[in-house]
C-alpha cells in the first residue's frame, strides 16, 4: 500500500517554473516506479513523466520534453517534477501515482493504482 501525498502547485506567469513534490509513505517506496500525470478541465488525464526504481530510467510526454524533469528521492520517498518555462496549456491538476504492481516500468494510466490527492498548476499568459 502506498499513500501519496503532492505539493508545490500555485499559480505563475507563462516562460516561470514550479516544482512539484509527491511524498509516500510506507516502505516499498523504492519498489515503485513513480509517474506524474495531469488532467485539464474537460480533458481526460494524461502522462506526463515517469521514473524508474534507480532513476535509471525516465519518459516523458512529447508536449513536455525538454522543459519538465522527474525525479526522485528514495532514502526521503520523495518524487519531483521541475517544470520550466511553462505554458498557458500546462494548467492543470497534477496527480503523481504508483503502478498497480512494483517491479514494473509503465507510463499507461491505467496501470496506475495508486494516486495523489492532485495539486493544482495555473500558468497565466
Amino acid at each position: 500500500q502506498v499513500q501519496l501525498v503532492e505539493s508545490g502547485g500555485g499559480l505563475v506567469q507563462a516562460g516561470a517554473s514550479l516544482r512539484l513534490s509527491c511524498a509516500a509513505s510506507g516502505r516499498t517506496f523504492s519498489s515503485y516506479t513513480m509517474g506524474w500525470f495531469r488532467q485539464a478541465p474537460g480533458e481526460e488525464r494524461e502522462f506526463v513523466a515517469a521514473i524508474s526504481r534507480s532513476s535509471t530510467r525516465t519518459s516523458y510526454a512529447d508536449s513536455v520534453k525538454g522543459r519538465f524533469t522527474i525525479s526522485r528521492d528514495n532514502a526521503k520517498n520523495t518524487v519531483y517534477l521541475q517544470m520550466n518555462s511553462l505554458k498557458p496549456e500546462d494548467t492543470a491538476v497534477y496527480y503523481c501515482a504508483a503502478p498497480r504492481q512494483t517491479m514494473v516500468y509503465t507510463t499507461r494510466w491505467n496501470e496506475y493504482g495508486y494516486w495523489g490527492q492532485g495539486t493544482q498548476v495555473t500558468v497565466s499568459s
